[in-house]
């Protein structure tokens, strides 16, 4: 079942349409992507999300019955990309400060600021203050507080932003654990390949509309071109054929772009027949950064893939 369900919602922001008539799913334990362009509407989503912002129209379900932000908040863990930290505290008791407004007892807070702070070596920063803390720790700390008080949801907004591969590596294992064990990711960046890595589904908006959502692989799959890289133990010669156009050849390796009807058989009784011994037939699926490029600056039209 879905955890959470997002139906026909609508936002405007006087005659900007920020929202424009999105659905989407997102079930229990799984990595959700939410990409788009600056100006998308990404966020205005989260906020509805969140209960920050109403929906002008449509319905917002979480955990199998209507949002209700007053109840349902404290099961929600939000990490936005702008740092929501007050400069003139001290590390700890901010943190404590924050899960106490998640609904800890103080008792149960400081037990899990301190399981966090050991986990991800911050024990040292305790009563260090916000402002003196540099952008990656910032963001380690932000990560911490979102996730400390154990939420269903966990939405994290560029959560790698400002971090060290080390810091990112760290981060990234752990929202592999939360998803694991049983907590749910939205995910949203900018960064394609960290997509490709994390995530299960996306969605991709602009301007306001879903483009379009599904697997990771099936998104890939349905924008595949024909394209496959041949790599031989000898050097490849190019030939004028009926089966492939020779994109790009680099002494023993090649990347075709089949023609219509042609079969991947007939491409590999082409390269024995003209003596050219095959040690590699790979198909090139197009990356999620080429998809997100080629979608948002082109027509906007809704797309579904299972």
């Amino acid at each position: 079942m879905p955890i959470l369900e997002v139906e026909n919602v609508k936002k405007y922001f006087g005659t900007h349409k920020a929202v424009d008539n999105i659905s989407f799913n997102v079930t229990q334990g799984e990595i959700f992507g939410l990409l788009g362009p600056n100006g998308a509407g990404k966020t205005t989503l989260i906020r509805m999300i969140t209960g920050i912002f109403y929906p002008d129209s449509g319905l917002i379900n979480f955990d199998g019955k209507p949002f209700n932000a007053k109840a349902d908040i404290v099961k929600i863990g939000y990490m936005p990309e702008e740092r929501g930290l007050y400069k003139k505290m001290k590390v700890g008791e901010h943190a404590i400060y924050l899960a106490q407004l998640k609904g800890l007892t103080l008792n149960s807070a400081k037990a899990q600021v301190k399981h966090w702070f050991n986990k991800f070596e911050m024990e040292t920063w305790w009563n260090k203050k916000i402002e003196d803390l540099s952008k990656g720790m910032g963001q380690k700390l932000q990560f911490v507080s979102t996730i400390l008080h154990q939420p269903k949801l966990v939405i994290l907004d560029e959560p790698f932003s400002g971090l060290d591969p080390v810091n990112s590596n760290l981060i990234k294992d752990e929202i592999f654990n939360l998803a694991k064990n049983g907590s749910t990711i939205i995910f949203s960046t900018h960064r394609m390949e960290q997509v490709e890595e994390i995530c299960n589904q996306i969605i991709l908006v602009n301007k306001g509309e879903k483009i379009l959502d599904g697997t990771v692989q099936n998104i890939k799959q349905q924008f595949k071109e024909n394209k496959f890289l041949v790599s031989c133990d000898n050097v490849i010669e190019q030939h004028e054929n009926n089966y492939f156009h020779w994109l790009s050849t680099n002494n023993n390796t090649a990347e075709i772009k089949l023609k219509t009807n042609t079969k991947n058989n007939d491409v590999l009784q082409y390269f024995i027949q003209n003596n050219m011994q095959i040690n590699q037939f790979k198909e090139i699926l197009p990356t999620l950064n080429q998809i997100f490029i080629k979608q948002t600056t082109g027509t906007a039209t809704a797309r579904q893939f299972a």
